[in-house]
């Protein structure tokens, strides 16, 4: 089956696409005083076009961390195309399964740390958290512990905007006016070096934080940790080199499961298959999506040990938890294509080598007084903005991100005060070089209060 990537013709205006958009479409994550639309009509390797015809380089992997084979792979939808003729979908409720399923499950499995041996497949990345905190509770449960429902997650943190997923991101603003949320939730310090209170070792201090936490909680009421083994949302925060494998003893002592949420940092983002693995975290379940399938098919995964799997499915346990979609075969077959490139194209050692790009590109910017830290984890780069270098007081990023694309056409993303950009594995050098370019420029008129001089606004 031959597919060919072709330019769609427009069939409405740009104008009219960016009012059709503010009368009929609610976006994630969107801001209600903005008026201001971009209509993405196609994508080829790291770059997107709009509906002007403009061509955007994508630093942020389709904009949210995923597109690590870059866009347009015509492969992906050869694969899809061979599965929908084949078979679409069929359950994976009780005895059945589809065998792009079987065959996704095998390889994660092989790919994974030695510990993680099943697969339970679902739709994304809160989906999957919202799975390894009901597996973590359920485990215990049938244990004969069922006292252990409490979840301890970092300030900070993202891990997904559903309910319980939602309640375990540590940022406040996402937590305001929706009442009640999943109880038996706590939250601990992060670990960033750079905003670290005084000289104390960092992880000296956040494990003795964690340490009174479990103390205080009850080591027999909390089930598990969730955490993210590089912290993408928080600006890239790359935690000390001890800091995951002392958690690790802390909660092992406890009987505490630990959940790696491996959703923006799996399949080569920073730099290994599993980054929990390098960081030493041996988690007892991993959340998977973003990179699974690059965006070209909405699936996620959580993967687990056989003790848990038989604790919470074997037996005489029953699941009573699952989704429609779950190992949907198109989203299976896409998967298998995907990490065929990431293999074929050694995309995941690539990543190493895209930062070191993003370090040589950058280094200008420790010139420039409104840059606090520069951060790189694999193919993903935290650029820290502050009002000045000895208060380190936050300066937030929104103008920065808005100034790049609309002056320089770079779509990056803003966290607070930290500009993140991830790009498909497949940038160039030349291309890792426009990007730096075009950010040094913009921060060099950023000042103090915020506010751009010269150039566009």
């Amino acid at each position: 089956m031959s597919i060919v990537n072709e330019v769609p013709a427009p069939t409405r205006s740009a104008a009219d696409l960016a009012e059709l958009d503010r009368r009929v479409l609610l976006h994630p994550h969107q801001s209600g005083a903005r008026r201001d639309r971009s209509t993405i009509l196609r994508g080829s390797g790291c770059s997107v076009w709009d509906a002007h015809g403009v061509e955007l380089l994508d630093v942020m992997g389709g904009g949210n961390w995923v597109a690590q084979v870059g866009h347009g792979r015509v492969e992906l939808a050869e694969a899809a195309a061979r599965q929908m003729s084949t078979l679409e979908y069929f359950t994976g409720f009780d005895i059945f399964a589809n065998d792009r399923s079987l065959a996704l499950a095998e390889r994660l499995v092989a790919l994974a740390p030695d510990e993680l041996a099943r697969v339970f497949f679902t739709n994304g990345g809160s989906e999957g958290v919202e799975t390894a905190i009901k597996f973590a509770r359920l485990y215990h449960h049938h244990r004969g512990e069922p006292d252990r429902t409490w979840i301890v997650s970092r300030n900070f943190a993202y891990h997904g905007c559903t309910y319980g997923s939602g309640t375990a991101t540590g940022f406040d603003g996402m937590h305001h006016g929706i009442g009640p949320e999943l109880p038996h939730v706590v939250r601990v310090a992060a670990p960033h070096p750079y905003r670290a209170a005084d000289d104390r070792d960092l992880t000296d201090v956040l494990l003795a934080e964690l340490a009174e936490t479990i103390e205080r909680i009850g080591a027999g009421n909390i089930a598990a940790m969730i955490g993210e083994p590089v912290m993408g949302g928080a600006g890239i925060l790359v935690p000390p080199a001890d800091y995951w494998p002392r958690v690790r003893e802390l909660l092992t002592r406890h009987g505490i499961l630990l959940i790696a949420d491996e959703v923006v940092t799996g399949f080569g983002r920073t730099g290994a298959w599993f980054d929990s693995a390098v960081r030493g975290m041996r988690a007892d379940m991993v959340v998977l999506a973003k990179g699974l399938t690059s965006g070209y098919a909405p699936l996620g995964a959580v993967l687990v040990s056989d003790e848990i799997a038989e604790t919470v499915a074997g037996g005489d346990a029953y699941l009573f938890h699952g989704h429609t979609y779950s190992g949907h075969a198109t989203a299976c077959a896409v998967a298998l294509a995907n990490l065929d490139l990431l293999e074929q194209e050694q995309l995941v050692s690539r990543s190493a080598t895209v930062g070191e790009w993003f370090r040589e590109a950058l280094a200008p910017l420790a010139d420039l007084p409104r840059v606090g830290e520069v951060r790189v984890a694999g193919a993903t780069v935290g650029v820290e903005l502050v009002v000045d270098r000895g208060t380190r007081e936050p300066l937030m990023a929104g103008a920065v991100t808005r100034e790049l694309r609309q002056a320089h056409r770079v779509i990056a993303r803003d966290y607070g005060n930290t500009l993140v950009m991830a790009p498909p594995l497949v940038i160039s050098r030349e291309q890792v070089g426009r990007a730096a370019d075009a950010l040094a420029e913009v921060v060099s008129r950023l000042g103090g209060d915020g506010a751009l001089t010269g150039g566009r606004r």
